[in-house]
């Protein structure tokens, strides 16, 4: 099930939220919760429900152990435990493969299927495991609480990542209000719209670049492709972030943020701060602290960077095009930490400009090869955006179709406008001029415009694709 269905809107999210406001016993509320996250899993995976379940379990039993006279043994076998699980259902068939293309006997190839979400849920897993042994005072031995934290459904297949310590609290003790549960139904529609309105037409038109032969498109239409799935895949997985963060205030909790205006970045190293920042965290507090961070000097720093922009991008899937994005990142990020790209700390306007182009660039070329089917596809791919000039493109057309009519002109301006803190800067101009009850008003009012619009697209259009069901 996901957010963006008639299933989750009309039937699961109003049923499930109507028990939860008629019952007031925290524990039955928390119960209610949970019995939900597992219908919300199993609606479209009954198996991998099962796999889930056991990953609670014993990481709950890990967590227990982790505080004991074996602790570090107990440790290493959870992360074992955790990887080895990972790896087998979403790694064993990409190695299997690789290995076909190199050894010179041939490698059984098991197809198994990939449990959405297991990446987000495994993760979380391990970051309360870890804690634990850290923290002993983190230790939870009411497993409901533990199921609750890995299982709840708004951020069960997308994220964002929470640590346990974060939600602990939460867990035992949250409010619901008034002003908690409009601000969560506005925001909710806000990510949906985000989805629904902008990620699903901008999808259409990186899909029909990407899905034709690449002689047959000229270098605009590769250049329009490109810059479209950039979007898609900010606004489709950010918008599903706003919804995880709306439905959480809706239930009582408060959600950290996963992105804060990635585009609009003039540093590669700030791009991080701002993109899928519960993942970029994970990594940072479990692989790359670990590794020894920053503390032993400039190489070893870059060193433990490229690993943890190796696995980073392996997180995102099974194929070295993924692989690929991660180490091109922490290409980049080593140019900076040695200061060779020097404009990017410069405070002059210009160069700041520069920064910025540069950033949008790089952004856009590794999204490609994230995007791509193979490294072949996006360097021919790549390539094309310089070369694609005159002739005859006959797959063009289905591109600029797509672009080039008075709704997809609309939505790639706002696509535009809406990855850069415009909507801040709206709110500032209210607030100085003292209007937030204005600025209320007139944000409840788009909102119904917005979900309005959501319905119509979902009940009329067939394409409603979900990137991160991939990972």
């Amino acid at each position: 099930m996901v957010f963006s269905s008639t299933v989750f809107l009309f039937i699961f999210l109003p049923v499930v939220y109507i028990l939860y406001i008629i019952c007031k016993n925290i524990i039955v509320r928390n119960i209610i919760l949970i019995a939900a996250s597992l219908v919300f899993y199993a609606y479209g995976e009954p198996y991998a429900v099962l796999l889930m379940i056991v990953s609670i379990i014993v990481n709950y039993f890990f967590g227990l152990g982790v505080t004991g006279k074996y602790k570090k043994p107990v440790l290493v076998i959870s992360v074992i435990f955790n990887v080895l699980m990972l790896f087998i259902f979403k790694y064993l068939c990409f190695t299997m493969r690789l290995a076909n293309d190199i050894l010179p006997f041939a490698v059984p190839v098991f197809d198994i299927a990939l449990p959405i979400g297991i990446s987000f849920f495994t993760f979380q897993a391990m970051s309360y495991v870890i804690d634990v042994y850290r923290q002993p005072q983190l230790q939870e031995r009411n497993i409901l609480n533990i199921f609750l934290y890995i299982s709840l459904f708004p951020q069960l297949i997308a994220g964002p990542i929470i640590r346990f310590e974060d939600l602990a609290e939460q867990i035992n003790k949250r409010t619901i209000s008034l002003d908690k549960t409009v601000e969560g139904i506005r925001r909710f529609i806000f990510g949906l719209s985000k989805k629904m309105l902008i990620a699903n037409t901008m999808g259409r038109i990186a899909d029909a670049a990407f899905g034709a032969e690449i002689h047959t498109l000229s270098a605009a239409a590769v250049w329009i492709g490109a810059a479209s799935y950039m979007m898609q895949i900010y606004y489709d997985f950010s918008g599903y972030s706003d919804m995880a963060v709306g439905l959480g205030k809706m239930f009582g909790f408060d959600f950290p943020e996963n992105f804060r205006y990635p585009f609009a970045t003039s540093s590669m190293q700030d791009f991080w701060h701002r993109w899928n920042i519960s993942v970029s965290t994970w990594f940072r507090e479990y692989v790359y602290f670990p590794l020894g961070g920053n503390r032993k000097g400039k190489l070893r720093t870059n060193i433990n960077r490229f690993i943890v922009f190796f696995l980073t991008g392996l997180w995102h899937g099974a194929n070295l095009t993924f692989v690929a994005w991660g180490l091109i990142h922490g290409c980049f990020l080593m140019l900076e930490n040695y200061n060779i790209m020097g404009f990017v700390k410069s405070k002059k306007p210009v160069l700041q400009f520069v920064s910025h182009i540069y950033c949008l660039l790089v952004i856009m070329f590794t999204f490609v090869i994230f995007r791509a089917d193979s490294i072949g596809q996006a360097l021919e791919y790549i390539a094309r955006m310089f070369t694609g000039f005159g002739g005859n493109f006959t797959d063009s057309s289905l591109v600029y179709s797509q672009i080039f009519t008075p709704f997809g002109i609309i939505t790639a301006i706002f696509a535009v406008i809406f990855s850069m803190p415009a909507a801040e800067k709206i709110r500032k101009l209210f607030a100085v001029r003292k209007k937030e009850r204005l600025c209320e008003y007139l944000s409840c009012a788009v909102s119904l415009v917005l979900y309005g619009m959501c319905i119509m697209s979902l009940m009329t259009a067939s394409y409603n694709p979900f990137i991160y069901f991939r990972f």
